[in-house]
């Protein structure tokens, strides 16, 4: 689930720009997860006014076994929030709690067309891989990822270049209503505090990590301390540079990438050195990062626990999400409402 507009605004109040993402409850966040969404997320809400959304709705389109979705909601809760992200200062809720999202859904699927939903790259990859799920849900999946966005009336949404396409849609079909019904929404723009897109290549130098493909080559944030030093002892490299200051072949640019987000300026500055110099010895390389990885990943892991050990908590910061989404949403369907004519008495 990856915005400059002026939204609606009262006119004697000046409100912070809105923000909206959503994660889906698949599988367990990881190190990409961490530095490529969730770090951004965490500075964003101390500027903006933040909408973080469980896409419970959108991960029933792969027709998953739901005796596990509540557990996967509550990870995925507890995750973003041991990561830094504070209930009271940002919006943290399931997409199912706010039933407008499904009002809003109905109507952009009234101004959206077959053609265009089937030229969808995620599309046509869900048909290639999986011909005998080809549900309306996956077809007009880019529909309820626009209700998402524009039911908040959200200016920036920070999103990863697989969900550019998506984010496109999304303006197309805010544009559309706004075009046959009136001025209601935002274009919504991606975002990232004008960094570029960080991707945490995976361990074994083929892509970046991922929640479902190749397990040992991706640092969960729930992996014990030995898992994580077991998978990065398994990384990739070679007999090491035999020329002083050559260029490194992308699976040890890859370590040293890993080692950038973790570890120490000075730690960082040694291994570089060691590798112009032709020193470089990657089994010390790989127990440095080892050890810092588990120093980074383990206190968020330790936290995580902590949060869904308390459930009547989680519970809390849910129905406060909720309370927050939903009152949003019932303001801007106020609007859609009145914009398309659907008000009789």
């Amino acid at each position: 689930m990856t915005i400059d507009f002026h939204y609606l605004r009262h006119p004697m109040e000046k409100k912070k720009e809105i923000v909206m993402s959503g994660i889906r409850p698949t599988g367990f966040l990881h190190l990409g997860n961490y530095f490529g969404a969730i770090r951004n997320y965490v500075k964003m809400q101390e500027e903006f006014e933040c909408y973080f959304m469980v896409a419970d709705l959108h991960s029933l389109t792969t027709h998953p076994d739901t005796k596990e979705l509540k557990a996967n909601v509550h990870r995925v809760l507890a995750e973003n929030i041991a990561c830094g992200l504070d209930p009271d200062k940002v919006a943290l809720y399931c997409q199912s709690h706010v039933h407008e999202t499904a009002e809003l859904y109905l109507y952009l699927n009234m101004l959206a067309y077959k053609g265009e939903l089937e030229k969808t790259t995620t599309f046509k990859d869900k048909v290639r891989l999986n011909p005998q799920n080809v549900n309306a849900g996956l077809l007009t999946y880019p529909v309820l990822m626009t209700a998402d966005i524009i039911l908040h009336r959200a200016s920036y949404v920070p999103v990863g270049k697989d969900q550019e396409q998506h984010l496109e849609m999304a303006r197309t079909f805010a544009n559309r209503f706004n075009h046959r019904y009136g001025e209601v929404f935002p274009e919504p723009q991606a975002f990232n505090f004008n960094q570029e897109l960080i991707k945490v290549p995976s361990l074994d130098g083929a892509g970046k990590m991922s929640k479902s493909e190749n397990q040992m080559a991706t640092l969960y944030l729930a992996d014990e301390d030995e898992m994580i030093r077991k998978k990065v002892m398994k990384a990739k490299t070679d007999s090491g540079p035999t020329e002083p200051d050559s260029p490194k072949p992308d699976y040890i640019e890859n370590i040293f990438l890993l080692m950038k987000l973790v570890s120490s300026a000075d730690v960082m500055q040694k291994f570089e050195a060691d590798y112009n110099n032709c020193s470089i010895r990657y089994g010390d390389m790989k127990k440095q990062l080892a050890e810092d990885m588990v120093q980074f990943i383990a206190p968020i892991r330790n936290n995580v626990d902590a949060i869904l050990n308390d459930e009547k908590g989680l519970k809390q910061i849910m129905e406060q999400g909720a309370e927050k989404a939903n009152k949003s949403a019932h303001t801007t369907m106020k609007l859609v409402r009145e914009a398309i004519g659907l008000k009789y008495y």
